[in-house]
């Protein structure tokens, strides 16, 4: 039988007076992809941000592997394993990448599986290790975000929240990006994606949430939400 690793009800979220999200309950199970899709300001972000602890919020439960979110700590959620690769990258420009990915495993000390893992890391990513002495500001908006994952798998989540990974790259970067995405769920890993572009968060996720104004509007399998005509219309840009 399938077990959840997250599990959230009435989740809320605001800024000051404006809720921006007004009540999510929703859940991902082990080993899923799930994807939150919807329009601008649907309350996306605000969910993953509140997740990894960036946030503060409200909610009736909010359940990560047996650990109730509303009282651990943001920087204890990484220990736990969860990781958030963030929305605009959040690299360290003034550090170099190697550095960056050393960052990423800063809750572990177990050296030689460190240096094994940035191995595995420069493999998925091999531009990555052609430039590891390059400063991280210096990079592509893909390479960047090439490193923020990579950053974030350094420290060896079984949870990965993945907040808009192709906002401002390149068709061919967004491509690669997937498939590195695909990859990691196929091996095992359960993932969060939040995207803007529906059309290929939905061909890759098991199953998907669609946001509108804080709330969700539709939820169910990937491959029913993507042939769904009111999902079409407005997400995918049919008519």
């Amino acid at each position: 039988m399938p077990e959840n690793l997250l599990v959230v009800d009435q989740l809320c979220v605001s800024y000051g007076s404006i809720q921006a999200v007004k009540g999510l309950s929703f859940e991902v199970q082990r080993g899923e992809l799930v994807c939150l899709i919807g329009c601008n300001g649907a309350g996306k972000t605000s969910t993953l941000k509140a997740l990894a602890g960036l946030l503060p919020f409200t909610a009736q439960t909010a359940n990560f592997n047996n650990i109730d979110l509303q009282t651990l700590p943001a920087h204890l959620r990484m220990p736990k394993g969860m990781a958030l690769v963030p929305e605009g990258r959040g690299v360290f420009a003034r550090m170099t990448i190697e550095e960056n990915l050393e960052m990423g495993a800063y809750c572990r000390n177990d050296k030689a599986e460190i240096a094994h893992d940035k191995e595995k890391v420069y493999t998925i990513f091999p531009r990555l290790k052609e430039r590891m002495k390059q400063s991280a500001g210096t990079l592509s908006g893909g390479e960047q975000q090439m490193l923020a994952i990579g950053r974030a798998m350094m420290g060896r989540p079984s949870f990965l929240l993945l907040d808009e990974p192709s906002m401002g790259l390149a068709p061919i970067m967004v491509e690669k990006i997937f498939e590195v995405v695909q990859n990691l769920h196929q091996q095992g890993m359960t993932i969060l994606l939040v995207e803007q572009n529906a059309n290929i968060a939905l061909q890759i996720a098991d199953r998907a949430y669609v946001l509108d104004s804080g709330l969700i509007e539709f939820h169910g399998e990937a491959k029913d939400l993507i042939s769904d005509p009111r999902v079409r219309e407005a997400y995918l840009g049919e008519a």
